[in-house]
Formats: structure tokens, C-alpha cells, sequence
């Protein structure tokens, strides 16, 4: 199995901070990853389903698809 790319560890790490306030993350994936919001968010829920991110980052991972599930269900 593959590693992980420097970036999708990145994104990870993001994802398991906390952040102070409304527009605090969309501010830190714009600086610290060089990203647009929507292509962070396109590429995060990409690893939400890669088994390299589930074993990388279990307590993340599945929260974070719960959050996605729960999302769903409310459509």
C-alpha cells in the first residue's frame, strides 16, 4: 500500500484541528495548502473513502464520515 502524499497528510492535519471562528479554516487552506475551499473539499472527501487515510487517520476519518453521512440523510 501506498504512503500518503505530503499533501493529503496536510489535509488531514487540517481536519483535525479546531479553528476560532467563521472563515478561521477557509483562511488556513487558502495559506497553508494553497487551495481553493472547493478543491480542499472535493479532494478531502476523495480520502474519506481511501482505506491509506482510514489507517493514517482512523478517529478523523470516521468522524468525518459520519458528518458526510448525516448530510446526506438530511437531503
Amino acid at each position: 500500500m501506498d504512503d500518503l502524499t505530503p499533501r493529503e497528510l496536510a489535509i488531514l492535519a487540517l481536519e483535525g484541528r479546531g479553528f476560532a471562528g467563521p472563515g478561521a479554516k477557509e483562511r488556513a487552506i487558502r495559506e497553508q495548502l494553497g487551495l481553493a475551499p472547493v478543491r480542499y473539499y472535493q479532494l478531502l472527501n476523495a480520502l474519506l473513502d481511501d482505506p491509506r487515510a482510514l489507517a493514517h487517520a482512523p478517529v478523523t476519518v470516521n468522524r468525518l464520515r459520519r458528518v458526510r453521512e448525516s448530510r446526506r440523510k438530511e437531503r
